[in-house]
């Protein structure tokens, strides 16, 4: 059987293997297209040998049971082409024309068809057979301007590689970490447009730990590619909840990066509701009347073109205005929030002060009315998409004790500068480790008495969060000077409602290095007057060197 013979040809592939494999596939077309077109046609035929491979290894199980049962080949066959003994074990049903190895050998012997218009009418197939997938996998592959030399090089390159044999689960997130790989790099390759599809994982991990979505429903208004919702979902499975206690809500302007999200839902087995379609949010809610435990996002900054309705029922705490649609996201999150519902939101770091266009009425409505729990103030270069500082705005509908912690918190709102944290991770992209995305997250548990999970369940992959340091972060809450500060509403607003984390945290204790202070201030300004007198002496050496080139 064809299928058998493939799957003996071939070995699981190592993570590594397959992004080194895939982004030298993405090479094979970049001379042709850009960034934005190249990504959907690389990721679509990533989804399509991953259902391909998923497919044959629950073929190749079905065949050892029933060759174990004593069934012979032609009822074999007959139960090989039974679609319900796929989909049954979630697993995705491939039309024979639309199976990988069928593609393949059709690009060899050509035909009347191109192969972009087989692969389109297996996109087709696989769509009309599994209802999760409609109106979701791309339709690209025999464009004018898809070489389609070139995709027939990429198929195959991508028949080498191999995603199963490691059974489904393990399958399934060695395609995700493959998948979510790609969303970096594609989002790095297209640059500022990159940002509205992908969020990086460190900062979504952090509006993740804080918030902890267990159960319920979880919301993203502007959801990109969907990496809020695979974070929460790697967040349960880390913690051994069952993922199917959280339902997915989300919706998504760009019809591009709405299928790239459906793909990804599908790829980590989640069911979403992403709307039947793509849309704008502001325009039309695909989710309106449907209140949410959990709202995480990452809109677009500073839009200044949106959908500004006056009479909208969503500006409970004031009119957002025409040229920047911040607060118009805020209030939008906040109003889909349940009575308890929790929110994280990333925002530029403007919108903590900005007064223009009435801003600074409506954040100040946002404080009065208790709905700001926790403000961040991220390190610079974490987006490498944009220059624009950015923070995070957590919003609570019920700080009360019992309501999400265990600590009374009404009047009072949690500031933390984080802006000392991160790691260059490349020349250009800073990142957070893993012990300084549980320390901002625990800093807030331990504020709201929240909950906190065993260290033994995180993905600890650095020393700094071991030993001492760990066993700290299961202490009660304390403002420690520099990084965090719990402040109350009346504080806030003797400060004009201002919430940069930076102006209430203060400056860090300074280290006692045991010399005392009168000696130390002697010593340092003899210090510095010889520096001045060194300086003096320089600039003349420089005059005089000067003086002879004339």
């Amino acid at each position: 059987m064809a299928r058998s013979k493939q799957a003996e040809a071939l070995v699981p592939s190592t993570a590594k293997e397959l992004k080194d494999t895939l982004w030298k596939a993405a090479d094979k077309l970049r001379g042709s297209m850009d960034a934005s077109q190249y990504k959907d046609v690389v990721l679509g035929l990533v989804f399509l040998k991953y259902v391909s491979d998923a497919f044959n290894e629950r073929g190749e199980a079905i065949t050892a049971e029933l060759t174990a049962e004593g069934y012979d080949e032609e009822q074999i066959e007959e139960t090989l082409e039974d679609p319900d003994e796929y989909s049954g074990h979630q697993v995705f049903w491939v039309d024979p024309d639309a199976r990988w190895q069928t593609l393949v050998e059709s690009a060899k012997v050509g035909g009347s068809k191109t192969i972009g218009q087989r692969i389109n009418e297996a996109m087709d197939l696989l769509m009309a057979d599994n209802r999760g997938l409609e109106g979701t996998l791309p339709r690209l592959f025999n464009r004018a301007n898809v070489d389609q030399r070139r995709l027939a090089d990429l198929l195959d390159l991508l028949n080498s590689m191999q995603f199963t044999g490691q059974g489904a689960s393990k399958a399934r997130d060695l395609l995700g970490e493959v998948y979510e790989y790609f969303l970096a790099k594609f989002a790095a390759a297209e640059g500022r447009r990159g940002g509205e599809f992908y969020t990086p994982a460190g900062v979504v991990r952090v509006i993740v730990e804080m918030l902890q979505p267990k159960e319920g429903r979880i919301y993203d208004p502007c959801c990109g590619s969907g990496g809020m919702f695979v974070q929460a979902e790697k967040f349960l499975a880390a913690h051994n909840e069952d993922p199917t206690k959280l339902s997915v809500y989300g919706q998504e302007l760009n019809e591009s990066t709405w299928r790239m999200a459906k793909m990804n839902l599908a790829i980590h087995g989640l069911n979403g509701d992403l709307g039947q379609a793509w849309g704008d949010t502001f325009a039309l809610d695909l989710h309106a009347g449907t209140q949410m435990d959990f709202v995480m996002a990452n809109p677009p900054f500073n839009i200044k073109d949106w959908n500004r309705v006056e009479s909208d029922s969503r500006w409970a705490y004031g009119v957002p205005p025409a040229k920047n649609a911040n607060y118009a996201w805020m209030q939008h999150i906040i109003s889909k929030l349940k009575p308890h519902g929790t929110a994280g939101v990333v925002m530029a770091n403007g919108s903590m002060t900005s007064n223009s266009g009435g801003e600074g009425q409506i954040r100040a409505q946002l404080v009065e009315n208790d709905l700001v729990s926790c403000m961040v103030a991220l390190p610079d270069k974490l987006f490498r998409s944009t220059g624009i500082p950015a923070c995070l705005w957590f919003f609570a509908k019920d700080k009360s004790a019992g309501q999400g912690g265990t600590v009374d918190r009404r009047g009072q709102v949690l500031f933390i500068d984080a802006r000392a944290m991160g790691h260059m991770a490349t020349r250009a992209e800073r990142a957070l480790s893993d012990a300084e995305i549980h320390r901002i997250a625990d800093t807030y548990h331990a504020w709201r008495g929240m909950e906190r999970l065993e260290l033994g369940t995180r993905d600890v992959t650095d020393t700094a969060s071991t030993g001492e340091e760990a066993a700290e972060l299961f202490d009660e809450y304390e403002d420690v000077p520099g990084f965090c500060k719990s402040v109350s509403l009346a504080d806030i607003k003797e400060a004009g409602y201002a919430l940069t984390p930076g102006r209430y945290v203060g400056m860090p204790e300074a280290e006692d290095d045991g010399e005392p202070l009168d000696e130390k201030i002697t010593r340092l300004t003899a210090e510095l007057e010889e520096q001045f007198r060194e300086s003096e002496r320089l600039q003349q050496v420089v005059r005089e060197q000067l003086g002879r080139l004339r």
